[in-house]
Parts: structure tokens; C-alpha cells; sequence
């Protein structure tokens, strides 16, 4: 059942209630470069130590409340339940507290996110945190995939699909929705330009917490800045590059996410309870949606998933102060946009995953993160997150901002 403030539109969202569930901490790692950034030496436990750690310290909680950990991950071996268990651990989080990992490909750490705010919302724990990680430098390759499928299973076309190479599925969306070349451009320049923008003024500072790297002779390095992004980026540049997957296409290496390494974790708690232990609350999580799409044209998963959990609400895009919609492909942010009529100031106002970054498990919580210190600085009140997920899905989120 619905909690009785995620209906009935912008009034009710943000009216507060003692059970709401409220963000308490959101923080997550560099966002860095695969294979050649400063995080491609780190293991997946230790970005998940640096961030567990960090919304421990920033929000003052003694570790002992801490009741689940839910961890998205998309390719670390064994489904990282390992690894995500030794990292809590280690970061001073008790035995006692339960650990799980989560795999919905692109949209994990918000899925993460969601299953802690569901068992807050039932009743069945107050204070969890949902995570991410992803180090794509060390599991990122051929190997992710089975050597065989089931031939019964391959005999239905939309199952097929869903082994369509991603960028395959970027043309396809770009094709069907008429997506130009020059708009993809255009769109890329814009995500670099304002993360540059973004970084050069600090505005990432308050939501990073810095890694300490290790190289192979024991030199340490502190890593604190996301490293995908460049000055000087523009549309033109952009359209120098030849397309990556079709030879008459329109997706390259600019105009697409980057792969990357990275960690974020988000501490959720129910409002009572947070008040009654001194918590910060930055603000609510209100509700969030999944839905399906057909798998050969994946990346329009925003596109559905926002309208359907705005409707939930009963709000409109206008009451929604800004947008951060993971940038998969140029051509799917755009088709999702444009479908969803969000005016584009809305959208990702520093940046986005072309721009940043996307290591798949960590990109949902690393959106949280990233959102509400850019709230504190705006004042806004009604967010939006929302990612496409491999496969053919879609997922989106609410949240509020209190600071």
C-alpha cells in the first residue's frame, strides 16, 4: 500500500509525516576513467569501505542502527554478495546488520535504493543503506556473458533482442524516433560543457569522498575529482568522430557514456526514528517505478518510466524542478526528453553520464548523490531520477529536497 503523501500531487509530496522515509547521507567515489582513470588499481570493496565510511561519518550515525545494506552491482563475480558483506564490515557496520546485493543492470544502485525504502515503508527495518559499485576496469569484458543460450529461449524474437550490443540499440532508438546526428552532438557538448563547468566551480566537491590509491610500490595518491571530462568540448568536435557501431550511424565514443569505475551509497531512515537520533535529513524519498520496454530499443525506458511515476503522484514535469536522467546514449536521453516534453534547462544541470561517467551497479545512487547538494545550492524541492536498463526496462524516482 502506498504511503498516504505519495499521492495526490505536489502538496501532499511535501507535506512530512513521522513514517516518511528520509535521505540521511548520499555520497559516492570519483567517478573515474576504465582501464586508464585513478581508480582503475581499486578493487570494488574498498570504492564500497570509501563510501560505506563516508555517510557513516557525514551523518554522525552510530553504525549499530544500521539494520540492511542492499548493494547494486552488475558484473562483479558471484554477484558481489561477498565483497559487499567484507566491505560493510570492515567499514564498522555490525554482524548483526543484513547484506544483499542487487542486479537490474543500469538501474542497480537505484533499485538498491528502493528496496531499503520499501522495508522502511513496511515496516521491517528504520535505518538501511542502499549502494552501488562498479569497477569496470577489472570485471568489464567478454566474459560477462554465458557461452551458450537455451535455442527454445532464442526461438523468441523479443528474448533475442535482448542480446542486442547496446549500441546497437542506440541506433535503432535513434532511427525509429528520428533522433538526428546533430542533436546527439549537441546534446553530448552540452553534458561536458556543464560538468567542466560544474567541476572547475567546485560544485562536485561536497558530494565526493575522496579514495586513497595504493600503487604496486606502496606510493599512496588521494583520487578526488572525476576525471572523464574535458574543456573545449563542442558539437562541432563531436561530429569529427566516426560512428562506432554502423557505418551510416550516429552513436560514437562522444556521444555515448563512458565506461567507468565508481562507488556510491545513500543512508535511508524513517523520519521518526532520524529525528530522534539527531540525523541530518536532506530530504524524502517519495515512491519510485520500473517498467518494460521492448529490448531492442532499451534506452526509451525514461521515456515511460518518468510519465508512469509522475502520474502515480499526480504531478506534472512542471512541478519537478529538475531531471537527472542517466545518460546512456545521447540518442535515448533526447528521445526520452523530447517524449516526456522536459524542457532541456531541466535536464542533468551538471552534467551527465556521457560527461561523467556510468559504472553500471552505482549510477543510481551516484544520481542521489550527486542531486542534493545541487538542491541545497538551487532550492529546489521536487526531484526526478531516471535511468534505461539493458534488456529493456526502465526505472524512475522521486525525491524531495529539505535542506
Amino acid at each position: 500500500m502506498a504511503a498516504p503523501n505519495t499521492r495526490g500531487g505536489k502538496s501532499s509530496i511535501l507535506r512530512q509525516t513521522p513514517d516518511d522515509v528520509v535521505v540521511v547521507s548520499a555520497l559516492r567515489t570519483p567517478i573515474t576513467k576504465a582501464k586508464k582513470g585513478g581508480l582503475k588499481d581499486v578493487v570494488p570493496d574498498d570504492l564500497l569501505l570509501t563510501v560505506f565510511k563516508g555517510v557513516i561519518k557525514q551523518s554522525g550515525i552510530d553504525p549499530k542502527y544500521i539494520e540492511d545494506v542492499a548493494v547494486g552491482t552488475v558484473l562483479c563475480p558471484g554477484g558481489g554478495a561477498n565483497i559487499a558483506r567484507m566491505a560493510a564490515l570492515a567499514a564498522g557496520i555490525p554482524h548483526t546488520a543484513a547484506v544483499n546485493t542487487v542486479n537490474r543492470q543500469c538501474s542497480s544502485g537505484l533499485t538498491s535504493i528502493n528496496q531499503i525504502a520499501l522495508e522502511i515503508q513496511t515496516g521491517e527495518i528504520d535505518i538501511g543503506i542502499g549502494a552501488g559499485v562498479e569497477s569496470m576496469t577489472i570485471h568489464y569484458g567478454p566474459g560477462v556473458f554465458p557461452e551458450r543460450f537455451s535455442d527454445e529461449v532464442m526461438s523468441n524474437q523479443e528474448a533475442a533482442d535482448c542480446l542486442v550490443p547496446m549500441g546497437i540499440t542506440s541506433e535503432n532508438v535513434a532511427t525509429e524516433y528520428k533522433v538526428s546526428r546533430a542533436k546527439q552532438d549537441e546534446f553530448a557538448a552540452s553534458s561536458y560543457q556543464k560538468a567542466f563547468k560544474a567541476q572547475k566551480e567546485g560544485k562536485f566537491r561536497d558530494e565526493i569522498v575522496p579514495v586513497v590509491v595504493k600503487d604496486e610500490n606502496g606510493n599512496e595518491k588521494t583520487v578526488d575529482k572525476d576525471d572523464g571530462f574535458r574543456d573545449g568540448v563542442t558539437a562541432e568536435s563531436l561530429g569529427k568522430l566516426k560512428p562506432a557501431f554502423k557505418k551510416d550511424g550516429s552513436t560514437h565514443a562522444g556521444n555515448a557514456s563512458q565506461v567507468s569505475d565508481g562507488a556510491a551509497a545513500v543512508l535511508l531512515a524513517r523520519r521518526s526514528v532520524a529525528k530522534k537520533l539527531g540525523l541530518p535529513i536532506l530530504g524524502r524519498f517519495v515512491t519510485a517505478s520500473v517498467v518494460g520496454v521492448p529490448p531492442r530499443i532499451m534506452g526509451i525506458g525514461p521515456a515511460v518510466a518518468i510519465p508512469h511515476v509522475l502520474k502515480k503522484t499526480g504531478l506534472s514535469v512542471s512541478d519537478v524542478d529538475f531531471f537527472e536522467i542517466n545518460e546512456a546514449f545521447a540518442s535515448q536521453a533526447v528521445m526520452s526528453v523530447d517524449t516526456v516534453k522536459i524542457p532541456y534547462e531541466k535536464v542533468n544541470p551538471l552534467g551527465g553520464a556521457i560527461a561523467i561517467g556510468h559504472p553500471l551497479g552505482a549510477t543510481g545512487s551516484r544520481q542521489v548523490a550527486t542531486l542534493y547538494p545541487q538542491a541545497k545550492r538551487t532550492g529546489a524541492k521536487i526531484i526526478v531520477t531516471s535511468m534505461c536498463i539493458g534488456s529493456g526496462m526502465g526505472m524512475a524516482a522521486i525525491f524531495t529536497n529539505e535542506q
